[in-house]
């Protein structure tokens, strides 16, 4: 708990790695995950670094491992389990490593352009097979021909019907020319209007489309294609012909001149694409085999290959001594893990054999250190809500461990139904319970793994749903009577209030709580049922939720200004405590404070019978900045002093936070010279030596130091601006006390979307299960079912997606602004440590693993 709520003690240190054994401790504080390395040679370039021929190398590694892993899924072939983590390999294993993954990457492109070769032979075949049968019915020719005998005429006349007679073309003189092949379908229109522009009609064009799907050359999928044939007067036009085919992609294959031409063409065809299809099947079986092996450790080379990188990455930022014998580094540490840093360079220099261990020292910095705030799967997601505004500056108070509690019940608040908190929960529960499935764990939708990762935010929302759900008395806008209500209308009869007369002509009658009998007591757990079936319950609703939602706005608000506290005291900075704490809590207390002890004092002081006659508290409380106390009916006795004495409180407290702090530094900056200053909150002597050095020794346990103590405060003179730390305060003075104002205000939505959530969720009722419900013929229950799957489909859609998103983005807005902005700057640096289990990879983001 410690550590969630303020970050872990950092410290910056120096180790000091021999150059043989450099490696290997690198790799073991990779494995630990402890330091954050600072780059010691921020002007040299990349590509000028010590190291930068050994990253190429694993950039080429990961290149081969990105082609396996594509021809692995590519064959559909499973990887193994994926829990094995092997160490970085040592440097004198890399060529190994190297060379069998260039023979394995060489051995495989041979085997698939092989395939490829196979493959475009095969579907080549297959389409002149094609081709041929389908050109058999475009050309019939006639078994005796005319002599050709040259006849020439200046407008030839060219038949177009399917069976065509070419002896008529042949009279003309001229040579006839074929040319077949295969075009796409969506091609073949614009292909023939091209042929007639271009050949001014001296061409025959015949088609037909094959039934069959053919596989597309350049993408792999089937598609559509057609068979043509055409027919061409003369060797110039049959040039045109060629080049227009070549613009269109058109596979070209030769056409037989005759019928025993043909049937030889295509026997040959069939022996050879049998044979193609023996060929194809065994090279599929040893490439299957090739791949199945590579899988069995291709997982474990890509491990290796993402460590060793990351350690040479590091590598390059260290820098070497004056003898290039020894590696020196610079690491923000936790404090508490400095005997496990040692422990791991230790057990670096063992592996490596070095006859001199490496060490590490701490060194003092006035260098912000990263915050580093320590979670669990629990608590991760809390804390993600929280950085989303803002890491957190070095050891302030984390706002994640109230958030835990505080954010799901302002949630629930807005969201209170006991039906949808449950269905809501039971869904959290199941991500729970499969938080270990790797296909959940692993996928590549982002909506999905938002989800996920929330798993534990949306079991308590949904939890916290229930308890409000309870308290607001509130099913899928349905009451449950679980205790009997405390209203009872029996006693209206026996008082002889009401008559059976009065039944009947009134619809509506009002309870009498006075009457004795009537109201019994209140209902022992949340809203009593019986105001669902009242005419006034929006209005009793609105009434008790928007008063809640003004409570629970100030103690949230307050609570946030209290835990300021923490800071304050933690930084040695207790002027804080009565210039900026006091004023800003006497301001929100004396005015808005006031104004939530009204509420309940109206509530405990006035009974049923006083009720009509009980003052406005809206009312009391603009009387009370026009100080008009006497205008109105007092809510109790001495309440016009009470309320000047609390608004001159009030603005006395403005003038405090807005001069307070600025006059007091200024003042120890002039006016204390006699008195020795440290940190500009603390006074010593300067005689004191005994008080300076343990100083000095809380400073390097914070991981920060004064290099000359005896400066400091000369330090301290040349740091503290006046005219800053006025502006500075004022701005923050006036955001403060506008504030108070909006953010009070702010919290009304707590009210405003638990009754829209609620009357929502009462309009899905009465137009959908309503209208089931009450159909009473014998096809009632088999209408009821579509009608309930329509309600349970919008109930999902709209009343827990749509409306439990508006709800979550609205608690995090009063979490970011209205609470956290009282303590919580998020100005910090998030502590992001050298560890192999957080390196991103691209083949984690292509899907490949």
């Amino acid at each position: 708990m410690g550590s969630l709520f303020r970050g872990e003690e950092m410290c910056l240190a120096q180790l000091f790695l021999q150059s043989g054994s450099a490696y290997d401790c690198i790799s073991e504080l990779g494995e630990m995950g402890l330091v954050e390395f600072r780059d010691l040679n921020p002007s040299v370039n990349c590509f000028h670094r010590k190291f930068v021929n050994e990253i190429k190398r694993c950039e080429a590694m990961e290149r081969i491992l990105g082609y396996l892993l594509r021809e692995i899924k590519k064959a559909d072939i499973p990887l193994p389990d994926r829990d094995v983590n092997p160490v970085a390999p040592l440097p004198k294993h890399v060529m190994a490593t190297m060379e069998q993954l260039q023979r394995l990457e060489a051995e495989l492109s041979e085997v698939t352009r092989n395939k490829e070769k196979l493959q475009k032979n095969l579907r080549e075949l297959t389409e002149y097979t094609h081709m041929l049968r389908v050109t058999k019915n475009f050309v019939q020719r006639s078994s005796e021909h005319e002599p050709r005998q040259a006849r020439y005429e200046e407008f030839p006349f060219l038949e177009k019907d399917a069976a065509l007679d070419y002896t008529s073309m042949q009279r003309l003189g001229a040579k006839l020319g074929f040319i077949s092949g295969l075009i796409q379908r969506p091609k073949i229109e614009a292909f023939e209007r091209m042929l007639w522009r271009v050949c001014k009609g001296y061409t025959i064009l015949s088609y037909s489309e094959i039934d069959e799907y053919l596989e597309d050359p350049d993408t792999g999928e089937p598609t559509k294609s057609v068979v043509f044939l055409i027919s061409y007067w003369g060797e110039l036009i049959g040039q045109k012909v060629k080049k227009i085919c070549d613009c269109y992609h058109c596979h070209l294959y030769p056409y037989p001149s005759s019928s025993e031409e043909r049937t030889d063409v295509v026997e040959g065809l069939g022996t050879r694409i049998q044979d193609l299809h023996t060929v194809l099947l065994r090279t599929d079986d040893y490439l299957r085999q090739v791949l199945k092996k590579a899988s069995e450790s291709v997982y474990m080379w890509y491990i290796q290959v993402k460590k060793m990188k990351a350690i040479y990455y590091i590598l390059n930022l260290c820098s070497f001594d004056v003898t290039n014998k020894c590696l020196i580094a610079e690491v923000w540490c936790p404090v508490g893990d400095l005997v496990n840093v040692r422990r791991s360079l230790e057990e670096g220099s063992r592996k490596s054999g070095a006859t001199v261990p490496s060490f590490v020292n701490r060194i003092p910095s006035n260098d912000t250190p990263p915050t580093l705030i320590r979670t669990n799967k629990f608590t991760s997601g809390f804390q993600n809500i929280v950085d989303a505004y803002g890491v957190g500056s070095y050891r302030e108070v984390n706002p994640a461990p109230f958030t835990i509690i505080t954010f799901p019940f302002l949630f629930a608040v807005m969201f209170g139904d006991l039906g949808h908190g449950v269905i809501m929960a039971l869904f959290a529960f199941w991500m729970v319970m499969c938080e270990n499935n790797r296909k959940l764990k692993h996928t590549r939708n982002e909506i999905w793994n938002t989800f996920f990762e929330g798993r534990y935010i949306i079991l308590l929302m949904g939890m916290f749903s229930i308890y409000t759900g309870l308290i607001y008395n509130d099913c899928f806008s349905k009451s449950l009577n679980l205790f009997g209500s405390g209203w009872s209308a029996k006693a209206m009869f026996t008082a002889n209030v009401w008559t059976d007369a009065d039944i009947g002509a009134n619809r509506f009658l009002s309870l009498d709580p006075n009457i004795t009998g009537v109201f019994t007591g209140p209902y022992p757990l949340g809203i009593d049922p019986i105001w669902n079936l009242a005419s006034n319950r929006l209005t009793f609703l609105n009434s008790y939720k928007m008063k809640m939602s003004v409570i629970l706005g100030i103690v949230h608000m307050s609570f946030g200004v209290i835990l300021s506290i923490y800071n304050h005291l933690h930084f040695r900075k207790k002027y804080n405590l009565y210039l900026v704490f006091l004023p800003e809590l006497l301001f929100l207390w004396c005015l808005f404070g006031y104004l939530v002890f009204m509420v309940v004092y109206k509530w405990l002081a006035f009974s049923a019978s006083e009720s009509r006659s009980a003052p406005s508290i809206l009312i009391h409380f603009i009387n009370m900045f026009l100080m008009q106390g006497g205008a109105s009916q007092p809510l109790y006795p001495g309440q016009a002093g009470l309320q000047v004495f609390l608004l001159v409180m009030a603005l006395l407290s403005v003038p405090i936070l807005l001069l307070g702090k600025p006059l007091y530094l200024y003042w120890l900056h002039n006016g204390g010279r006699h008195l020795g200053m440290y940190r500009g909150y603390e006074r010593v002597r300067r005689g004191s030596e005994e008080e300076l050095s343990l100083m000095r020794a809380h400073d390097m346990e914070e991981g920060s130091s004064h290099s000359d103590l005896s400066t400091s405060r000369e330090h301290q003179i040349d740091e503290i601006n006046f005219a800053d730390e006025f502006l500075h305060q004022s701005i923050h003075t006036i955001e403060y006390c506008l504030g108070c104002v909006s953010n009070t205000a702010s919290y009304l939505r707590l009210w405003a979307l638990s009754l829209a959530h609620a009357q929502l969720s009462e309009v899905l009722w009465g137009m959908v299960m309503r209208v089931g419900l009450r159909v009473d013929n014998s096809l009632g229950i088999l209408f009821l079912v579509p009608v309930f799957g329509l309600f349970a489909v919008l109930t999902v859609s709209i009343l827990l997606v749509m409306e439990g998103l508006s709800a979550f983005l609205h608690a995090l807005r009063l979490h970011w602004v209205e609470f956290q902005n009282k303590f919580y700057s998020g100005t910090g640096i998030k502590f992001s440590p050298f560890s192999f289990s957080l390196l991103p990879s691209s083949f984690d983001h292509d899907g490949f693993l």
